[in-house]
């Protein structure tokens, strides 16, 4: 029975609560409503009156700004109060809560439980700067040599690994230098090649120094031509980042060991073992990824290594590489011509620099200078009038130690005779330049190939019919000075060469019709006669000077009582038909 009531009386609260429902027009449904919104909703906007600061009611003036200075003036005594208490943190709190706009706001300001000591802030430790001097003058030469034995044992037959290890070692030493400390971009990019050659080596400990150069002497050629191109890597792969927001290239920013340690290796590799940087430059000067006017500084400074262990190394790759490239053309970039004239310079300033190359002018057959970079400097040292610019007057200082090395040789050597093979086309090429300094200076390279070498006046031949003008350069050249070139020729060779000259301007005389080309046929023509005469001359003032000798000679042994005439006689004959004989 209860749970029947209990049933029933739950039926009929249930029944009754529906009937309310439905007699309810909100059907039991409530609206929850935000007094503080509902009432600055149903603040009335004010009347649109001309003038706001005036309105009437009850003829009085109403204050506009009342509610305004009431807020200043509890804003005003909070600060004296908190001013009276020696807590900042209090005064800050009564002027936030002094301009709080909600006036009705429900929420009452959670203040600080009293005791409570507010935390200070931590301020964090900032890192030490530490320049490169000082992080290199902990480095231990005793606990460095450890290392470096340690890992030749460790990997012997693995000298990449050990090489790795190597540089690891230096990565950790120096990995406390920032890259504000080593700025190298920046420094190699606005230093001269002087001043960057020691960048950052001079900073090393000596003894480290030779720890290291004793331990690579002892690594293959081939291990440490990929070492060099390692690092290489490593430095253009830094600047060829991508450009940061601002537009600036953010270089080696991030890794200290590609900033120093990869540096200090490179430059102590190189300097011990300068002949690797001979093998890997055709790789590098022959591809884009390390050329450009950002990379070409670490080019110089890494070439710049190689002539402070070896100078001659330095020199070959200046000449074989660096210049060629960036030189080849009269037009190339001032600050790129800057930069391989400064590595010049201060590879012919170094202490007795002039005796060092010239012993090196002739390496395992190869020239030291070759004839293509010596043609390309000789054009700049010469350029005509028009095209002089402000390296002018540095490549014409540096020209005549260039020229020298050039040529340097004895005569009749086989490099001699591979060098005058190379310069006499370019010699020819340049004295039709139309540029007076230039054809002299090449007809005096071309007449000094041939008093090197017999095969070049055969070679003369095979150039002229297509070359007259330049012949005439030449042969004028010869015609004026030779009282001073005459010594030095073959006379029996070079009047065949002038005879057999003389032939092809007849054939090219007769098939010329341009009257400039005939004008130059005969002005060579000429000249070919003239010394052809003083070739005649000179023959017979010496068979006159010989014939008189070797009268007196002879009345001398009809006056000499000891008189070996069959012997002395037979000396007297042989000396007078060799010398006759032309």
């Amino acid at each position: 029975m209860a749970m029947d009531d209990l049933a029933g009386s739950s039926s009929s609260s249930h029944m009754d609560a529906v009937a309310a429902a439905s007699s309810d027009p909100s059907h039991g449904w409530q609206k929850v409503t935000y007094p503080k919104r509902h009432r600055k909703q149903q603040a009335a906007p004010p009347s649109a009156a001309p003038d706001l600061a005036l309105q009437a009611n009850g003829g009085h003036k109403v204050n506009v700004f009342e509610a305004v200075d009431r807020n200043a003036e509890k804003r005003h005594r909070a600060l004296l109060a908190a001013r009276e208490s020696a807590d900042p943190d209090a005064r800050i709190a009564a002027a936030t809560a002094a301009y709080s706009d909600d006036e009705d706001s429900d929420e009452a300001p959670v203040a600080r439980p009293e005791g409570e000591v507010k935390r200070p802030k931590v301020k964090k430790p900032k890192k030490p700067k530490v320049t490169v001097a000082e992080a290199a003058a902990l480095i231990d030469a005793e606990d460095l040599a450890a290392h470096l034995v340690q890992i030749s044992e460790s990997y012997k037959n693995q000298q990449d690994i050990q090489l790795m290890r190597f540089a690891d070692y230096f990565g950790r030493a120096l990995a406390s230098v920032s890259a504000a400390q080593f700025p190298w971009a920046k420094m190699f990019k606005e230093s001269l090649v002087s001043k960057m050659v020691d960048i950052p080596l001079c900073h090393i400990p000596e003894p480290v120094r030779n720890t290291v150069s004793d331990w690579i002497n002892q690594r293959s050629p081939d291990a440490l031509g990929d070492f060099v191109m390692w690092c290489l890597d490593s430095i253009m792969s830094e600047l060829s980042s991508p450009v940061g927001a601002k537009g600036t290239k953010k270089a080696a920013q991030q890794t200290p060991r590609a900033q120093v340690a990869i540096f200090v290796l490179l430059a102590m590799t190189v300097r011990r073992k300068p002949e690797v940087l001979t093998n890997i430059l055709p790789k590098i000067m022959g591809n884009n990824k390390y050329l450009g006017q950002e990379k070409l500084p670490i080019i110089v400074w890494v070439i710049a290594q190689a002539s402070q262990g070896d100078l001659v190394t330095g020199m070959f790759c200046w000449a074989h590489f660096l210049f060629p490239t960036l030189c080849a053309k009269s037009s190339g970039n001032p600050q790129s011509r800057d930069l391989v004239l400064q590595l010049l310079e201060r590879i012919l300033s170094t202490l007795k620099a002039r005796g060092i190359l010239l012993n090196g002018a002739v390496r395992k057959g190869e020239r030291l200078i070759p004839p293509v970079t010596f043609d390309l400097f000789m054009r700049a040292a010469f350029p005509v009038s028009s095209a002089r610019v402000k390296a002018t007057e540095r490549f014409e200082a540096a020209y005549p130690t260039i020229k020298e090395l050039a040529l340097a040789g004895p005569p009749g050597s086989k490099t001699v005779k591979q060098a005058v093979h190379h310069l006499l086309p370019l010699c020819v090429k340049a004295m039709q330049e139309n540029n007076a300094d230039l054809t002299r200076e090449a007809a005096d390279v071309f007449i000094w190939c041939l008093t090197q070498n017999v095969e070049s006046y055969k070679q003369w031949e095979k150039l002229h019919p297509e070359n007259i003008e330049a012949s005439v350069a030449v042969l004028s050249n010869i015609a004026a000075h030779w009282s001073e070139l005459s010594p030095k020729f073959s006379a029996e060779t070079l009047k065949a060469t002038l005879k057999n000259l003389r032939a092809k301007n007849e054939v090219a005389l007769e098939a010329a019709t341009d009257s400039g080309k005939q004008a130059s046929i005969k002005a060579a023509d000429k000249y070919c006669k003239e010394i052809l005469g003083k070739l005649s001359r000179g023959a017979t003032c010496l068979k006159g000077s010989l014939l008189a000798i070797a009268l007196a000679v002879a009345a001398g042994f009809v006056l000499s009582d000891n008189l070996e005439i069959p012997s002395d006689w037979e000396k007297l004959q042989a000396m007078m038909s060799s010398h006759l004989s032309f």
